[in-house]
């Protein structure tokens, strides 16, 4: 299959800049499969479609604050840092702009804001910045390029205290690049899953944002069973596929894992004859990685792995049944996904009634459920 195969036009103006107030208010598309249907709901009609002994299964991770800025020591040329994967102890594999003032034994001193700081000035060498009134030392030492293909930098930081609190001090969460303004302290709070608890993503499971806490009770009281995953999204989901033929396109990976319980949730719900909804993407791949083979059939196993799954038109599905998932981008590994459960040109047509009837595009856009 070629790339052309999944485009469609997106209006500029239908991409979601801000989450709605109400996470659970925005629209819902629901595409009945056997029934070839499309119906336009709102989100807290999800419980319309889910029945007694369903399982949903949600990715727990959590999205790091992984932008930083900060100024370079000796010429206070103004740096941004984005926190891609952690390689180990304080050593991180770290986006960098621009790129080209950074090199082998350069340091960055950073802080929560720099815009005030005239490019240019001169940077004290004990390298500490006032971060809530208080003087604290937090450098990133480049010890130099970790990917050559993807312009990633290696990258050892020195702080004082401890690493993901001094992150939440003066880190700004890593909003996707198709939101234009930046980065808001609100942003802290809803560009999060409510069951979010794992540190690790620079970027949301999107789908599982219009959960609210009181949906996903009342999802338990009418008998829907909830399941947990983890999948740590990393900074390739935003990277567009650069092969014309699909099938020849490398998946990033990401790392992912499922405990004992929440396997024993989902195949005990496989086994007594329920639904497995995927609530997202990662959720899906997740899943589909961990699914092994056993002479009662296809069945989660607990563990960890790396995982660099592409599911595409063609893949046979082995643990989901229906899909909760947001609007993706045109030429996207996602939107692939997608028409993989479904039907390519359904999913299309479904795309562009959504353009006609002025959805919400995206991370913090409207939701699609593919039943």
């Amino acid at each position: 299959m070629r790339i052309e195969d999944f485009d469609y036009e997106l209006p500029e103006e239908l991409i979601a800049q801000t989450p709605l107030e109400q996470r659970d208010s925005c629209r819902l598309m629901v595409l009945d499969r056997s029934k070839k249907t499309v119906e336009h709901r709102h989100f807290y009609d999800i419980l319309d479609y889910l029945e007694e002994g369903d399982c949903l299964v949600m990715n727990d991770s959590r999205v790091i604050p992984a932008r930083m800025y900060g100024l370079k020591e000796g010429t206070g040329a103004h740096i941004e840092l984005l926190l891609i994967k952690r390689i180990e102890g304080d050593k991180w594999e770290c986006l960098v702009r621009p790129g080209k003032r950074l090199h082998e034994g350069d340091t960055v001193i950073l802080a929560g804001k720099t815009e005030t700081v005239p490019a240019g000035a001169e940077v004290p060498e004990c390298g500490y910045t006032l971060v809530n009134g208080i003087e604290r030392s937090f450098k990133a030492h480049i010890l130099g390029i970790h990917d050559a293909g993807n312009g990633t930098r290696l990258v050892e930081f020195e702080y004082d205290g401890i690493f993901m609190e001094r992150l939440e001090e003066i880190g700004s969460m890593p909003l996707p690049p198709y939101i234009t303004r930046p980065a808001e302290e609100s942003d802290k709070e809803m560009y999060q899953t409510v069951y979010s608890r794992i540190d690790g993503s620079v970027a949301a499971p999107t789908a599982g944002l219009h959960f609210t806490e009181d949906l996903l009770k009342a999802a338990e009281d009418k008998g829907v069973r909830l399941a947990y995953v983890t999948l740590h999204v990393g900074i390739g989901t935003f990277r567009p596929v650069k092969v014309d033929v699909i099938e020849e396109h490398k998946m990033h990976f990401e790392e992912c894992s499922v405990d004992e319980k929440n396997a024993n949730i989902i195949n005990s719900t496989i086994e007594q004859g329920g639904r497995i909804i995927s609530v997202g993407t990662t959720s899906t791949r997740t899943l589909e990685s961990m699914a092994e083979k056993t002479e009662d059939g296809w069945r989660i196993i607990p563990g960890s792995k790396s995982t660099g799954i592409f599911i595409y038109p063609g893949y046979t599905f082995k643990i989901v049944d229906a899909l909760i998932t947001n609007f993706h981008l045109p030429k996207s590994t996602l939107l692939m996904l997608v028409s993989a459960l479904y039907d390519r040109e359904e999913i299309l047509k479904a795309y562009k009634i959504a353009v006609e009837d002025r959805y919400r595009f995206f991370s913090y856009g409207d939701a699609m459920l593919i039943c």
